[in-house]
Order: structure tokens, then C-alpha cells, then sequence
């Protein structure tokens, strides 16, 4: 089975899932045979960095949770649509003129840990339905705030009358038509986000992926596959000789001083062997990778 990651660059008006349907059909016409998952699910009418799973590098999925994204935006204010985006039904229309200085007063209030409410039409599970089809049948239904980290908000221009551009740094999970929301609340008037494009998650770049076009004409699509331990590059690393990674597999207890802090990325003669911990002197394999 082939492990690492692609650094897919999904296209607009495309799901997550239908973009991973056709990489997988290309993957399978190359005689490559692997599991295949995406971490993080990108807006169907949004585009940008879309990073894919290869077998074993699945399990990296709940280390990658927290990393840090970074998208490009635009927002219009002066009409709201139900998806808080410009393929959603109108719902009403405003005609106060927003400029640069009411988007400067506005961002500080915007920034740093807060109690983000998701859009109706979002992903979110509620009792094993997802929110969207709910909305799309008109059932009504709560959701609940999430806590996310918007850690910067940079105003880079005013594109046309009411449309500014922007870039926001944020924690995953971050729902970045629910940010057009509430800063069009915070600017007294609605708004949506009209375009999205996600410019890097976690160590992933757009400036290194790769679309599905470019995969289907490739006559070698292994120089696009990442080995696994690229995602790790930022976590502390601890190696092990052979014999003892033999006795970790077989449930025995190792115990090893001067082990790293939280989690690190474990080694067993110079290869990967999965994500460990310190557990009071004892090397705990939480996530086996070989």
C-alpha cells in the first residue's frame, strides 16, 4: 500500500469528496492501490489547497486538527444570501456603503479566540444528518458555537464598492463565510464571501500542490506523493533501536529517560515508526504508522 500525502489544489464549484472521487479514479488508472482521505473539507464553490491522505498517513488525521490556515477572501456587504455565499438564495439586501476604515475598525473585534456559530448550511451533524441537507429541506434545527482562533485579519484592498479583499489566518474549523457574517454584523449591515480561495493548511502551500488536470496528464504521479513524516517536520523526534520497537509491538512496557515533550515523532532505526508520548518514563506508541 502506497503511504503520504498529495497537496491536491481543489477547483471551484467541486466538492471535497467528488475532487477525492476523481483522484481516485486516477490513482486507480495508474495501477496505484491505496486508502485515501482528505484532512479538512473545503467549500464546494471555494478552491485552493485540499490535502490528501495516502494509506497510513490517515492516521495522522487527529494531529492535523489544529494546524493553522490561511485563506484569501472576498467579502461584499450589502446582501445576505441563506449559504452566506454567492451561490445561495437572497434573502434580503442593504444599501449602506462600507469603505477601508469602517473594515479597519472592525477587525479587532474579530480576531483571537471566540465562539463561532456555523452556517446552517455547513457540514455539521445533527442527530446523523448533516445541517446542509437539513436546510435544503427546510427543517428546522439548532447548532451549537464552536470555539475557533481567528489570529489575524489583513485588509489587503477594496475591489469594487462594498467588495474588500482580504487575508485571514485562522485555527481549522474556522468557517470563513460565518467570519463575512459576523463582520457585516459588527459593520451594521449583511454580507456574504463571495470568493474563497485556501492558500495553505497546516504545511501545506498552494504554491506546491497540485489540481486533478495536472495528476491525469502525468506520466509518473509517485513525484506528486509526500512521505508521511513531511507533517511532522515541526514535532520533536526520538529514536529507538530495533529490538525495542519488536517489544513495543508486542504490548511490552519500554521505559526510557529524557523522553520530548508532548507528542514526538518516533524512529526506529532511522524509519518512521509512529507517534509517541511520555507517559511518566514510559514510551507510549499512541499511533502506529508502519
Amino acid at each position: 500500500m502506497l503511504n503520504g500525502f498529495i497537496n491536491l489544489r481543489k477547483s471551484a464549484h467541486i466538492s471535497s469528496n467528488k475532487a477525492l472521487s476523481i483522484l481516485k479514479f486516477i490513482l486507480n488508472k495508474n495501477n496505484i492501490a491505496t486508502k485515501v482521505g482528505h484532512f479538512g473539507t473545503l467549500d464546494p464553490d471555494a478552491e485552493g489547497v485540499l490535502p490528501v491522505a495516502l494509506g497510513r498517513a490517515a492516521r495522522l488525521f487527529d494531529y492535523f486538527l489544529d494546524k493553522q490556515k490561511v485563506y484569501y477572501a472576498l467579502f461584499r456587504f450589502g446582501i445576505e444570501t441563506d449559504t452566506l455565499d454567492a451561490s445561495g438564495r437572497v434573502l434580503c439586501t442593504d444599501t449602506k456603503i462600507i469603505d477601508t476604515e469602517d473594515i479597519l475598525a472592525a477587525i479587532p473585534s474579530l480576531t483571537g479566540e471566540q465562539e463561532q456559530m456555523p452556517p446552517d448550511y455547513s457540514a455539521k451533524s445533527i442527530n446523523g444528518k448533516k445541517a446542509y441537507v437539513l436546510a435544503r429541506k427546510g427543517i428546522e434545527f439548532s447548532l451549537k458555537t464552536k470555539k475557533v482562533t481567528v489570529y489575524g485579519i489583513d485588509l489587503l484592498e477594496m475591489t469594487e464598492q462594498n467588495v474588500f479583499a482580504l487575508r485571514i489566518t485562522c485555527s481549522g474549523g474556522t468557517y470563513i463565510r460565518a467570519l463575512a457574517r459576523d463582520m457585516a454584523k459588527a459593520l451594521g449591515t449583511v454580507g456574504i464571501m463571495q470568493y474563497l480561495m485556501r492558500e495553505r493548511s497546516g504545511d501545506f502551500d498552494i504554491s506546491h500542490s497540485v489540481s486533478l488536470d495536472e495528476l491525469e496528464a502525468a506520466a509518473d504521479i509517485s513525484s506528486f506523493i509526500m512521505p508521511i513524516d513531511c507533517v511532522l517536520k515541526n514535532m520533536p523526534r526520538y529514536n529507538i533501536i530495533e529490538e525495542e520497537k519488536t517489544r513495543l509491538l508486542n504490548g511490552q512496557i519500554l521505559l526510557k529517560e529524557h523522553l520530548p515533550e508532548g507528542y514526538f515523532a518516533l524512529y526506529s532505526d532511522g524509519e518512521l515508526a509512529g507517534i509517541a508520548i511520555d507517559n511518566q518514563g514510559r514510551l507510549l506508541v499512541k499511533t502506529w504508522l508502519l
